[in-house]
């Protein structure tokens, strides 16, 4: 499965109202570290289709980012039933993200 583009928009629809585990990526363009984790985000979205793998722009989208206390980027959140289940701030591991979807 491809990453989800996020936008004050369509957050709700794709994290919110998803039945299934979403992953979703607070990253900035300037961001280095958010650069270093685009390719294992890309990974972990290609490797499964039973969760869903969502990007939102800090910058484009500053409501959604204040709404869940993004004070550091990239911050990585998973969403079950439409709540923030899990938190990650800085480069994770990819296994601890993964595991995190389950």
């Amino acid at each position: 499965m491809s990453v989800t583009i996020l936008d004050n928009d369509n957050f709700e629809k794709e994290v919110l109202q998803e039945t299934k585990p979403v992953l979703v990526d607070f990253f900035a363009t300037w961001c280095g570290p958010c650069k270093m984790m685009a390719p294992v985000i890309d990974e972990i979205a290609a490797e499964s289709d039973a969760y869903k793998v969502c990007k939102l722009d800090v910058d484009e989208a500053d409501e959604i980012a204040e709404k869940y206390g993004i004070m550091s980027i990239p911050t990585i959140m998973v969403f079950k039933n439409g709540e923030a289940a899990k938190s990650f701030v800085g480069v994770t591991d990819k296994q601890a993200l993964t595991d995190a979807l389950k």
